[in-house]
Order: structure tokens, then sequence, then C-alpha cells
């Protein structure tokens, strides 16, 4: 199945290895409730996947141009900060899936839209940041997903030609980057499964981590 042989791994964080999501939409209707607005729960899945910035201009667009955008941002920030400093939830199978491939001595690295500041933190809380030999983030490039940018620097930053990287992903955004930058695509679907576009460009779709390890013992 794999086209080349796999020299390093690439993860997006949120919706895969940190199941971040579920929080960010709880904060989106929490912050809308607090501006005195309604946000849908489709609104909420386009967002997913898309850096910061990026749902800034979208929620600016949605709810028009006298909307104050900087303030539904503060109240969505404090409402994900008090859920994620009680906890943060770890997908299952991340540990044992990143344990596997650290053994079998493969570098790897994380591709996000968000700040390594929020990286460090969860995976940090998480106790799987020292797994990782590099990040990159939507601040580290010019464009963010879907354009391959983040995928291409964090293929960069372990040396390794991205056509020699599985990339995993767990939204439609992100694997449009990964694929994007050429590498071999996995799709692991968090909220939103994949579209039939998407589909057509990951080199598998999974349900979990379980059975991506699964695939990957199978593979490696």
């Amino acid at each position: 199945m794999l086209r080349k042989p796999v020299e390093a791994v690439l993860f997006d964080m949120d919706g895969l290895l940190i199941d971040t999501e579920a929080v960010y939409i709880e904060a989106y209707g929490a912050a809308a409730q607090a501006m005195g607005v309604e946000i849908s729960l489709a609104f909420c899945h386009s967002m997913i996947g898309v850096p910061s910035r990026e749902c800034e201009a979208m929620i600016q667009d949605h709810f028009g141009p006298d909307f104050r955008v900087d303030r539904f941002h503060g109240h969505f920030n404090q409402h994900a900060g008090r859920l994620l400093d009680a906890h943060v939830p770890v997908k299952p199978g991340a540990a044992e899936i990143l344990d596997f491939l650290s053994g079998r001595g493969l570098p790897l690295a994380i591709a996000t839209s968000s700040s390594v500041r929020t990286v460090q933190r969860h995976l940090g809380s998480a106790g799987l940041l020292g797994h990782f030999k590099a990040i990159a983030t939507r601040y580290d490039v010019e464009r963010g997903k879907p354009h391959p940018d983040v995928y291409l620097e964090a293929a960069r930053r372990l040396g390794v030609a991205p056509e020699r990287c599985i990339a995993f992903e767990d939204s439609n955004v992100g694997l449009t980057a990964a694929h994007a930058a050429g590498t071999m695509a996995i799709m692991v679907p968090d909220i939103v499964p994949p579209s039939p576009e998407v589909r057509a460009k990951c080199l598998k779709v999974v349900p979990d981590l379980h059975a991506a390890l699964t695939l990957l013992r199978e593979q490696l």
C-alpha cells in the first residue's frame, strides 16, 4: 500500500492525538451565547482543521462587519482554556501508536494549525511531547491548511522528503493539505467524515488510532 519507503511520520494534533475539537465546539457555543448570537453546529464543523486566523475571518464574514470578533474569541479562549486546564483529553490509541513508531526509530513531527505554545501545553500535559523531534505550526508558514505549507515545513524540519512521510489527519482540510504536500496521507476521521473528494486523496481511511496502529504494524 505504501508508495515509498517510510522515513518519517507527521501528525496533526487537534482531533487526532488530542480530543479537542468537541471542546472547541462547546467553547464556540458558549462564546456565541455570551455575545447574544447563535452559531450552528454545521458552521462550527466548517472550521474544524482551519487555522485560527482563517476562522476569525470566517466568523467575521458570518456575523457581519460590525461583529466584535475579538470579544467573541476572548469568550471562546476563556471557556476552552477552563475546560482544557481541568483535563486534556487524549485520543484512544495515541500513546500506543507513538510508542510503536518511536520504537521503530522513525522521527516524528507535528504539523498543526495551532500555536507552538498550545502544542507544548497540550502534548506536554498528555505526556506525549517527548515523542516529537519537530513541530511546525500555522505561524511558521505563509499559508495555513488546506495549503500544503505546514506539512512541507514539518518534513523539512525532519530533513525528510515529504513523499517519504506518512501523514495522519482527522479533518478534510488537513488531509487536503497533507495530500497536496505529497505525503502518504491517512485519515482518521474525528467529527466530520471524509468528503468523496478527500476520500479519493487518502492512502487509507481508518476508524481510529488503534486501527492505524494495526495498519502500520502490517506495512512497516
